[in-house]
């Protein structure tokens, strides 16, 4: 899903689960109820070192204990810089029992999802058997009939400029009504890819193929099938093959039933208010999300996965350039967002570009950065989501704890402090059918300023 960059006006998009926020199972590092009391029971648990290095641990301990004290319920990260690690933890898994989150947990990362199987894509074009460029009808020929699916390429899959909308409101429908009825119903809902595509092949496009950036997860579920074309097998069978175990992850999987088979937090939304008290939803069908963002990680795996990537590890040189062949990606009134490639996006910060991506599933969010060469990483996940208030026109009012979260990317990604007062969110006017009930896709993050 989300999360938007360029240094001056870098954005992180809020993974909501509207229209608009889940148009990408992603999100951004962030949300804020208004809390100013600590979480219940809210620990935190110090960074544990490695190799003694550049990384401030005491003051990434810090920051990230500063979440449940703003109001998030638990929070867990890891930061590298070269061999130099920091793990840590803060707050509550389970607010009956006050079970403290540990760095290790399991968490369903949405949306970061998307780079695994651009990755098995990419290595499917680097063997001859795709080719980029081509129409998709090459390969699924049934699909898309007529001239749509002529004009449709694999990499306007991957980009995210097919003009395919978001098949999320047609699995989900009670969410363009105000009510999260759906959610409930579809939790223990089998969706099959195929089922998932035509929703969203259905629904009114977004714009011409090719012609701009528009968030969809159907663009990935369509990636999947064309793997299982390509490859004839199961495409998350072979990202787990050819992808996850290649990267020398652990506990990365996609999920073989409704329930996260390791430790785990349990996962609350909030849905700006709609659900209140907060629902626990860590027990969930992923397959509404698919090759889209239905991984389970941690976040040391994600940090491994990026490193992976980014050294070269996973694709040859020419298709990881492809990959990190960027378009401008533009909310509804032409802000720069971020610079999004196949799967992954490109963020510039006052200490340089990070790439990365954002992803966020009912109740759970991750966040992850890193450098081009990899030395320097950032993830963390957050275990509350949509815990926003909102004003009378639908637009997010910022809080303690986006205050909080941006100190502590600012910390982690590039040893800045930030001012604890939270920035301003963006207003782009909001889907017609969620008028006063929805969020706006995306939250500005100011320049961070010169360390002190």
């Amino acid at each position: 899903m989300s999360l938007p960059y360029p240094a001056r006006r870098r954005r992180v998009r809020i993974a909501g689960t509207t229209t608009a926020v889940m148009l990408s199972l992603v999100a951004a590092a962030v949300p804020a109820q208004a809390a100013t009391a600590p979480a219940p029971g809210a620990h935190a648990t110090a960074g544990t070192t490695a190799h003694p290095g550049r990384l401030d641990h005491k003051a990434l301990d810090e920051k990230l204990a500063a979440l449940p004290r703003a109001g998030m319920y638990g929070a867990y990260a890891a930061v590298r810089e070269g061999r130099d690690e920091w793990r840590g933890a803060a707050g509550v898994a389970d607010i009956a029992t006050n079970r403290p989150v540990g760095p290790r947990m399991q968490q369903r990362v949405g949306s970061l999802t998307k780079a695994f199987t651009s990755v098995a894509v990419l290595q499917q074009a680097g063997a001859g058997r795709i080719d980029l460029d081509a129409p998709l009808a090459r390969y699924l020929p049934d699909l898309i009939p007529g001239e749509r699916g002529r004009k449709i390429t694999v990499r306007m899959l991957l980009n995210h400029t097919s003009g395919i909308a978001d098949y999320i409101p047609g699995a989900f429908p009670s969410l363009l009504k105000g009510s999260t009825e759906s959610i409930d119903a579809n939790r223990y809902r089998h969706f099959a890819p195929e089922e998932l595509a035509r929703l969203g092949l259905q629904a009114a496009p977004t714009g011409e193929p090719g012609e701009k950036w528009s968030y969809s997860n159907t663009n990935y579920v369509i990636a999947g099938m064309l793997l299982q074309k390509v490859t004839g097998e199961d495409p998350q069978g072979y990202i787990t093959r050819e992808v996850i175990r290649k990267a020398g992850l652990k506990h990365t999987y996609f999920p073989a039933s409704a329930r996260i088979s390791g430790p785990h937090s349990k996962m609350y939304e909030s849905f700006y208010g709609l659900v209140d008290p907060a629902r626990d939803y860590s027990t969930y069908d992923m397959s509404w999300a698919g090759t889209a963002g239905a991984l389970v990680s941690t976040v040391e795996d994600v940090n491994d996965f990026y490193r992976a990537l980014l050294t070269g590890e996973l694709l040859a040189p020419a298709e990881l350039r492809q990959m990190q062949t960027t378009v401008e990606s533009k909310d509804g009134e032409g802000n720069l967002l971020t610079r999004y490639g196949l799967g992954i996006e490109a963020i510039d910060t006052v200490c340089g570009r990070f790439w990365g991506h954002t992803g966020s599933v009912w109740g759970a969010e991750t966040v992850t950065y890193s450098t081009p060469d990899g030395k320097r990483q950032m993830t963390f996940g957050l275990n509350r989501t949509k815990y926003q208030q909102l004003d009378a026109t639908g637009h997010i009012k910022p809080g303690p704890i986006d205050a909080a979260t941006w100190a502590f990317e600012a910390k982690a990604m590039c040893d800045r402090d930030v001012p604890a007062e939270p920035r301003r969110f963006a207003h782009p006017a909001a889907p017609k059918a969620l008028e006063g009930r929805s969020a706006p896709l995306t939250r500005p993050l100011a320049p961070l300023p010169p360390g002190r």
